[in-house]
């Protein structure tokens, strides 16, 4: 389905990743370059540290840290909070001069590093009316704990979410809201009949892998877990029709990669895709293998930027992808004993970067 020839080169105005983790410690150390190497120049980074980020102050020093790791001055970090009781709606309109666009939900125990998240979104409601009028967005992670009383595991647990969603979307009309990493068509189709306040993030893996790809393979494995063909279908042509709704967030999440290959008896391997250092080339390839190459500067900055109305400037640098015969995905990253396996590792993309213009 592919539409680019070999030599077909496109230009996107500075790449924004709007989900990505960046961890902390020597694990960050070896990871936030991995942003820029990736293609990108803005990062919307999420909260979920141990502990997580909730305060003003908490946000400012993890900032400045990413940036002295960073290896650009030139990429901007987008800062969120963890949704919590440590938030108070009085703070709210001090979060943007600091640097916070968005608060960040986590049902309780979904993912990783979700055991303070939320049970109950009622008693927040005077937090998202502030938020409502100082422009802080809202970024759900659009699952609910599993419960097997109720037939509740991480195949339907997105699908699950989705009444929450509109029903957020109703009450807070003015509230932007993103359903992040979307891998159900079910998702889809909620974001399309909730209102402009409502974006999607879709993740570049989420539009590689099934069930399939993950049931066995350490490495695929992530939350919420990729689903059927039809969703992944979905999840394609959401992309090629040029719907603004949907952007790129990567929900890039490394992990030592021991943590990732190995499982026991007791534990289950880590939870988590790492795409980064390849993120815009990768996203290139998958666009361009069902036929949405055209839409590949939409998907990776204008429509996001323009959902959290981040615009770029006349100034900010342009970045080239080339189409060639392959190029392939390094095996490993390492620094300071820590190691990251990239997604599709030793496989060959179809995309470079080729001219990164500062």
């Amino acid at each position: 389905m592919s539409t680019a020839n070999y030599g077909d080169i496109i230009e996107v105005t500075a790449p924004a990743d709007f989900h990505v983790h960046l961890r902390d410690g020597e694990l960050s150390k070896l990871v936030t370059p991995h942003v820029h190497k990736g293609g990108f120049y803005l990062a919307y980074v999420m909260p979920n540290l141990v502990p997580p980020i909730t305060t003003t102050v908490m946000a400012i020093e993890y900032k400045k840290r990413l940036k002295d790791y960073s290896g650009s001055s030139k990429v901007e970090f987008l800062m969120t909070l963890y949704l919590s009781d440590a938030l108070h709606p009085s703070d709210v309109k001090n979060w943007k001069a600091a640097g916070i666009v968005g608060v960040k939900s986590y049902p309780r125990g979904v993912t990783t590093n979700s055991d303070e998240g939320i049970e109950s979104y009622d008693k927040y409601d005077e937090l998202f009316k502030a938020m409502e009028v100082h422009g802080i967005v809202l970024n759900l992670h659009g699952e609910i704990p599993s419960d097997h009383s109720k037939n509740i595991c991480v195949l339907n647990a997105e699908e699950r979410f989705l009444p929450v969603l509109a029903n957020l979307a109703n009450k807070y009309p003015k509230l932007r809201i993103v359903l992040e990493h979307a891998t159900t068509a079910a998702a889809v189709n909620a974001v399309k009949a909730c209102g402009d306040n409502v974006a999607c993030t879709i993740t570049a893996h989420h539009l590689a892998l099934t069930v399939d790809d993950w049931a066995g393979q350490s490495f695929h494995f992530c939350k919420p877990v990729a689903k059927f063909p039809d969703d992944r279908r979905a999840l394609q042509e959401a992309i090629k029709s040029g719907n603004k709704k949907f952007f790129l967030g990567s929900d890039s999440a490394p992990h030592p990669s021991l943590s990732k290959s190995t499982a026991t008896a007791t534990s289950g391997c880590a939870a988590g895709v790492y795409t980064s250092p390849i993120l815009l080339p990768l996203v290139a390839h998958l666009l361009d293998s069902f036929g949405a190459i055209d839409r590949l500067a939409d998907f990776t900055s204008n429509f996001g930027r323009g959902f959290y109305q981040i615009p770029a400037n006349s100034n900010a640098p342009k970045v080239l992808v080339k189409k060639v015969q392959g190029v392939t995905v390094q095996a490993e990253y390492s620094s300071e004993g820590k190691t990251v396996v990239p997604f599709w590792a030793n496989k060959q993309i179809e995309w470079q970067i080729i001219n990164d213009k500062e």
